[in-house]
């Protein structure tokens, strides 16, 4: 288990940290973490670790200690819940059928599997490359759009996350990633603010009542500079925030203006998180290139994809991925039985019938506290803003952990994003009262800890 802040080095001292250490670690675990501590290099985020982890099943993972925590986080790769007994089966028998496919050879099941995300994906976005990871997946789209456009320039946003690769952490806007590396980052990485002003954080927002600064910033960067090779950004950040209604549709229209590649980072949201296979398709857009990955390969197998347009596959001269397992027989079975368990299970059309249910329930219970900034997301995507207080937003971070360490006592584990943003995340196959039973937890620890 992971410490919860995004704050870097915060969840690895801190005294809520420390408090939970000493009413909750036993010897067994006290000695895992310290062999971890001893045996990883640290870094912020993963190591040391917050707690252990011996069993993860469907929505629960399990310590040293025998304690069940419903996992809301799970890196979001739990997308149909953890150890599915259907992709268990298929990727036993994918080992006994073809368990490698050196790079050079082709296999049907990596083919039916790119043929299928071609399928699922709108427009023409039909043409395929596997990569092990999705930072490794950004950084193919990024070689992509500098060998369509001839440029080298991107514009991306702060605060956004794409990976820890060199390339990733440059377009990326955390500053975690970026800014313990030596020397300049990757050459032409442009950014400017994300769409989360006042208005858009705090119900005023549209285009009726701001005139979208933030899109229009978009589209003023990219004419200034001129020669952009591609925007990329996540649809809706995973904070989580959902983006104002018409911001893409005004950033699409200014990468049509200025010949600049729209590239949509759906590593967290896609696959039906957002209770839409791809959480662009809220917005009535199409972005030029799509990035999957995490839940892709089922919550066993890393697995990512990038999916582009027909006309864009004009790299075919020199190498643009490369990857030793790009076409591995057995992490395209667990990708390509993920996709029918989610259309075979409906579980995009699920996530969204229980994140409307999560959302309702949760402003009920904890709306008109006075440390409830705001309540947003989408799907089973869903953020509570923890402040101190509502008049001038001061993000509440002491609180948030406060509040986290306490649901983990009682069996809830979350992701904080930006240092206070309570981040519930569950796998598409919870049931209604298990998500009912979490929402409560959230609800009796705000309570309690303020």
């Amino acid at each position: 288990m992971r410490p919860p802040a995004h704050t870097e080095g915060e969840a690895n001292t801190s005294p809520a940290r420390a408090e939970w250490a000493a009413r909750t670690t036993d010897a067994k675990t006290r000695d895992l973490l310290g062999r971890d501590a001893n045996a990883f290099l640290h870094q912020a985020l993963s190591s040391p670790c917050a707690s252990t982890i011996t069993k993860a099943e469907g929505i629960w993972i399990e310590d040293t200690a025998g304690r069940r925590f419903m996992d809301f986080h799970g890196n979001s790769v739990h997308h149909i819940g953890y150890g599915h007994p259907r992709l268990i089966v298929a990727i036993k028998d994918q080992l006994d059928t073809l368990p490698f496919s050196p790079r050079r050879f082709t296999n049907d099941v990596s083919v039916a599997l790119a043929e299928r995300l071609g399928d699922i994906a709108p427009g023409d976005l039909n043409k395929v490359l596997f990569t092990t990871g999705g930072s490794d997946a950004n950084e193919v789209a990024l070689r992509l759009a500098r060998a369509a456009t001839g440029r080298f320039k991107t514009l991306s946003f702060w605060d956004s996350f794409h990976g820890a690769g060199f390339g990733a952490a440059s377009v990326g806007g955390e500053a975690t990633f970026r800014s313990h590396i030596a020397g300049p980052l990757l050459p032409g990485a442009e950014h400017v603010a994300p769409f989360n002003c006042y208005r858009c954080a705090y119900g005023h927002s549209g285009p009726d009542t701001c005139g979208l600064p933030c899109a229009g910033m978009v589209d003023y960067v990219l004419a200034k500079e001129g020669d952009i090779a591609a925007v990329i950004a996540e649809p809706m950040r995973a904070v989580p925030i959902v983006p104002p209604p018409g911001y893409w549709k005004s950033v699409r229209a200014a990468c049509y203006r200025h010949g600049a590649l729209l590239i949509f980072d759906e590593i967290p949201t896609g696959l039906g998180k957002t209770g839409r296979m791809f959480a662009f398709e809220h917005d009535d857009v199409i972005p030029d290139i799509v990035t999957l990955g995490k839940a892709l390969g089922g919550g066993i197998m890393p697995i990512a994809a990038v999916i582009a347009r027909h006309d864009l596959d004009v790299a075919g001269d020199f190498a643009i991925g490369h990857y030793t397992h790009e076409k591995n027989p057995v992490t395209a079975r667990a990708a390509l039985t993920t996709l029918d368990i989610i259309a075979d299970e409906n579980l995009y059309e699920r996530a969204a019938e229980l994140g409307t249910y999560a959302i309702d329930r949760l402003s009920d219970l904890i709306e008109h506290h006075p440390n409830v900034g705001k309540i947003s997301g989408r799907g089973l995507m869903i953020g509570v803003d923890l402040v101190m207080d509502r008049d001038n937003r001061e993000p509440a971070t002491e609180l948030a952990e406060k509040v986290y360490y306490r649901c983990l006592e009682n069996g809830l584990s979350f992701k904080i994003s930006a240092g206070s943003v309570l981040t519930l995340s569950p796998p598409l196959t919870i049931s209604r009262s298990d998500l009912e039973r979490a929402l409560s937890i959230v609800a009796q620890a705000l309570v309690d800890m303020s």
